[in-house]
C-alpha cells in the first residue's frame, strides 16, 4: 500500500508539472498549424528544425559550452555568496560596514558588466564565466546574510552554554539554520544565470546557445532561431526539476518542520 501511496503521489506530482505546459503546447501547435507569418512559424516547423539542430552536432558545438559556463560561474557564485554572506552575518560590524558597498554593486545589472570585463579577461570563456558569477552571486550573499542574521537567539545561547563553537557550531547551528534562505537565493540565482549565459554569449559571439539565436536571427533563419528559445526553456525546466529534488532532500527536516506545524 506505501508503495502504491508513493506511486500515485509522484504520478500527481509529474501530472500537475507538466499537464499545463502540455496544453499550451498543444494550443501553439493547433493555432499556429496554418500560420503563414514569416516571423511566427508553425510549431510543427519549429519542432522539425528542433530535432535536425539540437538532437546532433550542436549539443557539442554550442549546448554543451553554455552549460559548462553556467555550471563553473554557478558554483562560483554558490561558494562566494555562501562564505561572504555567512561572514557577513555573522560579524555585525563587517556587515554594518560593507552594507553601502553591497547596495551599491548590487543595483548595476550585470550585463552592464560586460564591457568592463571584456577589457580585463577578454572575450573568452573567463569573460563569460565572470559574468555567470557576479550577476548570480547577490541572491545568494543577500540571502545567506539574512539567513545568518535571523538564527534564533536561544540556540545560540545554548550553544555558547555547552562550549560548541567553532565547525560544530558552523555545521549544526549556522548553516543548518540560515540553509532554506540560502536555498532560495541559490533558486533565484538558477534563472539568472541561465539568462546571463545567453546575454554574455551575444555579447563576445565565439560558440553556444545566444550566439546560436543571434546567428538565426541575424540570418533571417527565424524557425531555428525560435528552436533555440524553446530549448532555452527546456533546460531552464529541466534545471529547476533538478534543484527542486535537490532542495527536499537537503531541507528535508525543515520541510517536516513546516508540515508539523501546519498540522499542529
Amino acid at each position: 500500500m506505501s508503495t502504491q501511496r508513493t506511486a500515485a503521489r509522484v504520478g500527481r506530482r509529474v501530472t500537475m508539472a507538466l499537464g499545463l505546459p502540455i496544453v499550451l503546447f498543444a494550443l501553439w501547435w493547433f493555432l499556429s498549424a496554418d500560420s503563414t507569418s514569416f516571423y511566427m512559424p508553425p510549431l510543427a516547423d519549429i519542432l522539425s528544425q528542433f530535432r535536425e539542430l539540437w538532437l546532433g552536432s550542436a549539443v557539442a558545438s554550442d549546448v554543451v559550452p553554455s552549460l559548462t559556463r553556467l555550471a563553473i560561474g554557478f558554483a562560483i557564485a554558490v561558494v562566494g555568496g555562501v562564505g561572504l554572506g555567512v561572514l557577513l552575518g555573522s560579524v555585525e560590524v563587517l556587515r554594518r560596514a560593507f552594507e553601502p558597498l553591497l547596495e551599491f554593486f548590487r543595483a548595476v545589472p550585470a550585463p552592464v558588466l560586460v564591457p568592463v570585463l571584456m577589457l580585463f579577461a577578454g572575450i573568452g570563456d573567463t569573460m563569460k564565466v565572470l559574468v555567470i558569477a557576479s550577476g548570480c552571486i547577490w541572491p545568494i550573499l543577500l540571502n545567506s546574510v539574512e539567513g545568518v542574521r535571523s538564527i534564533d537567539p536561544v540556540m545560540l545561547d545554548v550553544c555558547r552554554s555547552y562550549r560548541i563553537g567553532g565547525a560544530a557550531r558552523m555545521r549544526h547551528l549556522v548553516l543548518r539554520s540560515a540553509s532554506p534562505q540560502i536555498m532560495a537565493g541559490i533558486r533565484q540565482s538558477l534563472s539568472i544565470g541561465l539568462i546571463l549565459v545567453v546575454i554574455s554569449e551575444m555579447f563576445a559571439p565565439t560558440n553556444g546557445l545566444g550566439f546560436s539565436i543571434v546567428t538565426f536571427q541575424r540570418q533571417f533563419a527565424i524557425p531555428e532561431m525560435w528552436s533555440g528559445i524553446v530549448l532555452l526553456g527546456l533546460i531552464g525546466f529541466v534545471l529547476a526539476m533538478i534543484f527542486a529534488v535537490i532542495e527536499k532532500r537537503a531541507l528535508r527536516w525543515y520541510f517536516g518542520l513546516r508540515d508539523a506545524r501546519k498540522k499542529g
